[in-house]
């Protein structure tokens, strides 16, 4: 079998899902082909400029139009805009030809079964034979679809669900038609792991799939609770956020973004084909739905939802919230529960849920009534909409944001105590449960060697879960693999001579105990390894350095201390250079500050796609103190070229500090200067990385590497580029663009990058520029406004502008 390659894809639908997909295949490096409909009469602005339905511009302007707006939205669809060129428009009559061109169509019309049909019809006509075709549908049957379509037609089509937005959400459901190869479900499930960078989940053929159908319910049971309950939408959003381990949009806000109307599409489709479902009423709308739906209260994209924006009568914007008593918007209430304060110390999710369940208030009630629902709805969806039940953990884990699926959940209150809860609400076990109970098995879940392995009914034994052979999970190797652990680090060995040093500080900041773990990972990889990984799976890579503990040394005037406490940080970070062994960091989500420059010293990154990278220290009153500020100016001094005009490149990289630009994407890191093209590499699936940085690190013991040797060739500008910046701040100051101290600090940091004020260019040491960062940072330290800016940082988490 020859192996199928995608270098070209037909997207055909350039709504928000089209465009986004499309945005996507252009983030991954796919030449796309994005298609929609010929409008059927001119608009206003046409007409005005003597166009006619003819022209070019008229028959693309709906493709046309639908694309910018994506590409214009926020958050981005593209990881760089410049990948936007990899997107070519056009219109189904003109170029419906060139998709015999591509390797994959892909359908994202309306959800309407005859355009689809109409659709599939057209394409039919010009596909290539053995071109994979898929639909994106959330929920038509594939029967239905694959009516009158050929054979070779029928044996290449699936569905390819996405979520919105393709970009971000992780799960991608793969749902094979009747009469698919078993060879192009193989291919779409690999591919979307490997290359797109999702959770391939394999779905079966009914409504709504997995994701869909288990989200959906869970919302609706919610909307029956809140009245059932007493309950608030305040007080509900804030019960199903963050603290089990949900997105910060919890239930209502998020129906708010994705739209109320879609949900109702969805449940409605779910009541009318599901009629044997045992939660059948409950997919029927409650009256304040209706009220919503009459009213075209549809959340953000009519103004209005459970939520709304207002300005109050002192003028003042407010968020307003729906009473759902009266159906009046009211001021937003304050929610509480005495049950929540006792999980304020438990810092996982997932060790959260048994205090939870055995809370007296009503916030208690709540949950057992939530998670007994939802344990019921789950265990009979098996074997109707998944044959294994990881997948329907992993669907609502990459579909909705879930940091645990339904069945972890329950494993982590107790397989025996959910039945407990079920049977309190009047639910049983499904027979496959008490089975499993009764043969001695206490979970669904267990981890062995490294592996998760799933409860498999059929054979009724714990089975190796699939895929992982391409991933390092650190959540199941830490206890047995651990060589070293403080409070701020655990060092694991991940096999073949590398290991890896995982933050485990809050918010994975980097203080004492961290550089402290830095340096024994360092200490450890020289004397028994070949290599050193700097990763973790956090939420965040690292939001950088512990500012609270930088602020008390302030604050006490403990100069001394605080000049030991920043060299310390650069050493460690100069050690990760300068090792005998080879470093590799692994950054993800924010890596600011101290965790940007961590980065910016291991010998290679191995990022991941969505890395937000940034050098922020101006936003709380200083400059990059760890080595930032003098690899910047490292950096530039490696940039110059003949001909260059060295300020200008230098300025680059001074504003790249100065402005507090963090990188919306791994490849914007490049354009940044934080990463390197040639030299830094980026992962779009985050799962893989650990294992990506791994073999990175291999590659380059394997090639035997060479201790460096300590730079002391950076051509600094000196009084040149010194006196350019200070007029350049000078003049801001003047009119008003900066304060004061803003211009304070970049005084501070034009002094540090010009290398001080040297009379012509010199070649200086890295040890040079380190020893005036340093002093540059204790000095503004030493300011009132500074310590004012990270006194409100650390109260408020933003930093403080003025």
């Amino acid at each position: 079998m020859s192996k199928r390659r995608i270098k070209k894809v037909a997207i055909v639908g350039s709504g928000i899902m089209g465009s986004g997909i499309a945005c996507h295949f252009a983030n991954i490096g796919v030449d796309v082909l994005l298609l929609d409909i010929v409008p059927r009469e001119l608009t206003d602005k046409e007409k005005a400029m003597g166009l006619t339905l003819e022209d070019k511009a008229v028959r693309n302007r709906i493709v046309d139009t639908a694309l910018q707006t994506s590409l214009k939205s926020k958050p981005s669809p593209i990881y760089n805009q410049k990948f936007a060129s990899r997107i070519t428009t056009g219109n189904l009559e003109d170029d419906i030809a060139k998709i015999a061109n591509v390797d994959w169509i892909m359908e994202v019309v309306v959800e309407r079964l005859d355009i689809k049909q109409q659709v599939f019809e057209n394409l039919e006509k010009h596909r290539t034979p053995g071109t994979i075709i898929s639909s994106n549908t959330s929920g038509i049957p594939i029967k239905f679809m694959n009516e009158g379509r050929s054979e070779d037609f029928r044996q290449h089509f699936a569905v390819t669900h996405f979520f919105n937005p393709p970009r971000y959400l992780k799960l991608f459901e793969v749902v094979p038609g009747p009469d698919c190869k078993q060879e192009v479900t193989d291919f779409l499930m690999e591919y979307g792991e490997k290359f797109l960078g999702k959770t391939s989940v394999l779905a079966k053929d009914t409504p709504a799939f997995i994701g869909n159908r288990i989200g959906i319910f869970g919302i609706q049971s919610l909307f029956h609770q809140v009245k059932e309950l007493g309950l608030t939408v305040e007080e509900v959003d804030k019960l199903t956020g963050p603290v089990i381990g949900r997105p910060k949009s919890a239930t209502f806000r998020t129906v708010d973004v994705v739209g109320l109307d879609t949900l109702v599409h969805v449940a409605n489709g779910i009541y009318d084909n599901c009629p044997d479902d045992e939660a059948h009423e409950l997919f029927k709308l409650p009256d304040f739905i209706d009220t919503m739906m009459e009213n075209k209260w549809l959340g953000s994209k009519t103004g209005q939802g459970f939520y709304k924006k207002s300005v109050n009568a002192d003028g003042k914007k407010e968020i307003l919230t729906l009473d759902l008593d009266t159906m009046e918007y009211r001021s937003k209430k304050r929610a509480s529960f005495a049950t929540l304060e006792l999980t304020k110390t438990i810092d996982k999710p997932i060790d959260r849920f048994k205090v939870l369940v055995g809370g007296k208030d009503k916030a208690g009630e709540f949950y057992r009534k939530n998670f007994s629902a939802m344990f019921a709805y789950v265990q009979n969806r098996i074997p109707e909409i998944s044959d294994e039940l990881y997948r329907i953990d992993d669907a609502m884990k990459a579909g909705f944001g879930w940091e645990n699926g339904p069945f972890e959940i329950w494993d982590a209150v107790g397989v025996e105590k959910g039945i407990e809860l079920m049977k309190a609400e009047g639910k049983e076990p499904a027979a496959w449960v008490t089975e499993m109970v009764a043969k001695g098995e206490t979970s669904f879940y267990t981890v062995k060697d490294g592996a998760t392995y799933y409860y498999d009914i059929p054979s009724k034994s714990q089975v190796k879960k699939p895929g992982q052979d391409a991933f390092i999970i650190l959540d199941n190797i830490r206890k047995s693999n651990e060589v070293f652990k403080n409070s701020g680090v655990v060092i694991e060995d991940i096999g073949d001579g590398i290991i890896n040093c995982e933050f485990q500080s809050k918010m994975n900041t980097i203080g004492g105990d961290v550089l402290a773990g830095l340096n024994k990972a360092i200490d450890l990889a020289e004397k028994d390894f070949d290599g050193l990984v700097v990763g973790n799976q956090g939420a965040n890579f690292s939001v950088g350095a512990n500012i609270g503990m930088i602020f008390m040394m302030a604050v006490e005037q403990e100069y001394d201390e605080l000049n030991m406490a920043i060299k310390y940080f650069q050493d460690t970070m100069m050690r990760m250079r300068y090792s005998s062994i080879p470093t590799i960091s692994a950054p993800h989500g924010m890596t600011l500050g101290g965790g940007c420059e961590l980065s910016l010293h291991a010998d290679k990154v191995v990022a991941a796609a969505e890395t937000y990278m940034g050098l922020v220290e101006f936003g709380v009153g200083v400059i990059p103190g760890g080595g930032g500020s003098k690899e910047m100016a490292l950096r530039a001094s490696d940039t110059f070229r003949k001909g260059d005009v060295q300020l200008n490149v230098l300025q680059e990289y001074f504003l790249t500090i100065g402005m507090a630009k963090v990188s919306t994407s791994a490849y914007e890191a490049y354009d940044l200067g934080l990463l390197q093209q040639g030299k830094d590499v980026v992962v779009v699936n985050k799962d893989r990385q650990i294992a990506e940085a791994k073999k990175h690190a291999k590659l380059l013991a394997d090639a035997g590497y060479t201790q460096p040797v300590k730079r002391n060739d950076v051509l600094v500008l000196g009084k040149q580029a010194l006196g350019a910046f200070m007029v350049a701040t000078d003049s801001m100051q003047a009119s008003n663009f900066i304060s004061e101290h803003d211009q304070k600090i970049a005084n501070k940091l034009a002094y540090v990058m010009a290398g001080g004020d040297l009379s012509e260019p010199t070649k200086v040491s890295e040890q040079y520029l380190l020893d005036i960062e340093r002093e540059a940072f204790l000095s503004l330290c030493t300011e009132r406004k500074t310590l004012e800016r990270i006194q409100a940082m650390l109260k408020t988490g933003k930093p403080l502008r003025n």
